[in-house]
């Protein structure tokens, strides 16, 4: 895992020879908004709701301690839909939704040298606590909260020089400093009697900071 590290930043570093010294002050704030698929690590998950995969939506908002690290926290949705057997119930019902809604605090590590680097990988984690909803037809819905952790960690890509103009207007009218497209992956584990909610999302957002 450091090696990785360390390769994905020296894959940055090709950036810090062509950037032009900014005039700017660096960004203070992080707004993220991703959406992806999640792999329940519930056991039997798709024999429940007949997939193995789940849409799963988050938005996110964190405060820079330095450029390198953010204090954050991060709200997520996760909704399935089956028939059968309702896990949570343990019982044999007809149509099944169950709604999950993640929230996390966490800190982030990016590695940031450069206020025009092109590629940035980041890295962090935090707890979790997930609010669930099991509603059964025709019969009393389950809910309850789970308590536990996440991991994730993914590589971000620079959009401001595709379109510099556009990137200059959008921080004059909005104080947008950077605009990101990223990809990530995060690892969520989070226990309700013995029962883990949480499982791995693939996502892809943009971030945006100011």
């Amino acid at each position: 895992m450091k090696k990785l590290f360390l390769f994905l930043i020296l894959l940055a570093i090709p950036a810090l020879a062509q950037a032009e010294d900014s005039t700017t002050e660096p960004p203070q704030w992080s707004f993220e908004i991703k959406g992806g698929l999640f792999y329940p690590a519930l056991s039997n998950f798709s024999q429940y709701y007949g997939e193995k995969d789940v849409p799963q939506y988050s938005l996110a908002l964190a405060y820079k301690i330095i450029r390198q690290i953010d204090i954050g926290v991060e709200g997520g949705y996760i909704t399935a839909r089956g028939t059968a057997s309702a896990p949570l119930h343990g019982i044999m019902t007809g149509s099944v939704t169950l709604d999950l809604i993640p929230v996390n605090a966490f800190l982030l590590f990016r590695g940031v040298l450069s206020e025009q680097q092109w590629i940035v990988p980041y890295a962090g984690g935090g707890y979790t606590k997930i609010l669930y909803n099991e509603a059964i037809e025709n019969q009393s819905s389950v809910k309850g909260s789970a308590n536990g952790y996440h991991v994730r960690g993914g590589l971000q890509f620079l959009l401001d020089a595709l379109d510099t103009e556009s990137a200059n207007e959008f921080q004059s009218e909005y104080g947008v400093n950077h605009t990101y497209l990223f990809v990530e992956a995060e690892y969520t584990h989070a226990l309700t009697s013995s029962v883990n909610l949480g499982g791995t999302g693939y996502l892809v957002g943009l971030l945006f900071e100011f």
